[in-house]
């Protein structure tokens, strides 16, 4: 009787540390599981349309493309720029994942889905535009007549820049530039953050012409 007692005392001892064994490296998993990380976002074309405002036929685009997808290759500019002198365009942009040529994802349509984390910034050769003046504001220039004319705003009322408005200057302009940053800011973004909040999705300078 006292043999066969300690016989069970023993098998279920066992059974205890193993089953003990499991649940502390079941533990021991969990602790170590990485965060989850932000879907990173492939931009293979990206395309600025500039439109006038009182002819919706007079239509400027400027292509960037990266040729090598998830490769080591940067977007490469494609266009300059060239705008009339004086006159008003609305700016906003084609943004495409073409990985699939056969089914390109609009990675514009995410920015949108996902306003309230993103913010485009510029900067462009002073006084090339009346509105906004000034050079931009990837240097900080947010207010008074040089702060951007962000014409869409996420839903804490925050600027995004899929749209923007700018005015020419009427005198002509050439070998300026036009930058354009497109800032991912999970978590971060507010009325006042600013281009070195967040991770860069892009940054493409263009050569500007206004005639």
């Amino acid at each position: 009787m006292t043999i066969n007692l300690l016989k069970n005392v023993k098998k279920y001892g066992m059974y205890a540390l193993l089953l003990g064994g499991v649940l502390l490296a079941s533990c021991s998993d969990d602790d170590e599981a990485p965060e989850p990380e932000n879907e990173v976002e492939v931009f293979t074309d990206v395309t600025l349309i500039f439109t006038n405002t009182a002819d919706a036929s007079d239509v400027v685009k400027a292509r960037a493309k990266d040729p090598d997808g998830e490769g080591v290759q940067e977007l490469q500019i494609l266009d300059d720029i060239t705008l009339s002198a004086g006159t008003t365009y609305t700016l906003h942009y084609e943004i495409l994942n073409a990985l699939d040529a056969d089914d390109p994802e609009d990675i514009g349509a995410e920015i949108k889905a996902e306003d309230d984390e993103h913010q485009f910034f510029f900067s462009f050769s002073n006084n090339a535009f009346t509105d906004p003046e000034g050079d931009g504001n990837i240097d900080g220039n947010t207010t008074g007549a040089e702060a951007i004319n962000y014409i869409d705003t996420d839903d804490n009322g925050d600027p995004v820049g899929l749209f923007t408005s700018w005015t020419t200057s009427s005198s002509p302009l050439t070998d300026g530039s036009f930058r354009v940053r497109l800032q991912h800011q999970p978590n971060v973004k507010t009325s006042s953050s600013g281009v070195n909040d967040g991770d860069t999705d892009f940054d493409l300078t263009f050569d500007l012409d206004i005639e």
